[in-house]
């Protein structure tokens, strides 16, 4: 498979099962053709966004970790408490080499985490919220397990907002005064290839 085709084949994945092999057998090769081929460049935005509003100590939760990308520019920060969960284990292998993460966990983030209320003090989440990815429902379990006054900040492509049903998700989060706005940013999702992509960088506070 073409790498330029890497993208269209993850995005048609047809269920979660099937999101997850693909996964499994991309792995091996992510970090290369993410970063060096297309620019990623949605999780170091994302860690150093964190990173001006929660102390290094802070217990971090990175919810679709995948290879470990986000953890590595936090732990380059000097954070040390972080847990990733992902819905691929072979991607999880990955990211438990970078040596950065305390804790992995296998998880679906369109199920109840395992994880008590309140157990964050942030969550990140990068280029999960996306089409055949995570559903929008999984903001709420985002938000369940931050402590009040931690930090949500996620990404989320601008062309799923209203399709896959974010705005109402995050309408009906507004309105139970669950959390604050308090950024909002569009980025460039790749450097290289696909420049016509945008993710917004979501930036919330627990309330």
């Amino acid at each position: 498979m073409s790498k330029e085709d890497r993208l269209k084949w993850i995005y048609s994945s047809k269920d979660n099962e099937e999101l997850a092999e693909r996964y499994d057998e991309w792995a091996e090769s992510y970090d290369q053709e993410l970063e060096e081929d297309y620019g990623w460049q949605i999780p170091q935005l994302i860690a150093e966004e964190l990173s001006h509003l929660t102390p290094r100590s802070s217990r971090v939760l990175d919810a679709g970790a995948g290879t470990g990308l986000v953890g590595r520019y936090l732990g380059a920060l000097g954070y040390s408490d972080l847990v990733a969960i992902d819905l691929s284990n072979e991607m999880l292998n990955k990211a438990r080499e970078k040596s950065v993460y305390g804790e992995f966990h296998q998880m679906d983030l369109a199920e109840t985490l395992n994880f008590p209320d309140d157990s964050f003090d942030a969550v990140v989440c990068s280029g999960v919220l996306t089409f055949s990815h995570a559903p929008a429902k999984s903001l709420n379990e985002l938000v369940r397990v931050t402590k009040p006054g931690g930090h949500l900040l996620y990404s989320l492509r601008t062309d799923a907002y209203e399709s896959m049903g974010f705005e109402d998700i995050t309408r009906g989060l507004d309105a139970d005064g669950k959390w604050e706005l308090l950024e909002k940013k569009g980025h460039q999702s790749f450097a290289e290839k696909e420049q016509e992509v945008v993710h917004d960088i979501w930036v919330y506070q627990v309330l």
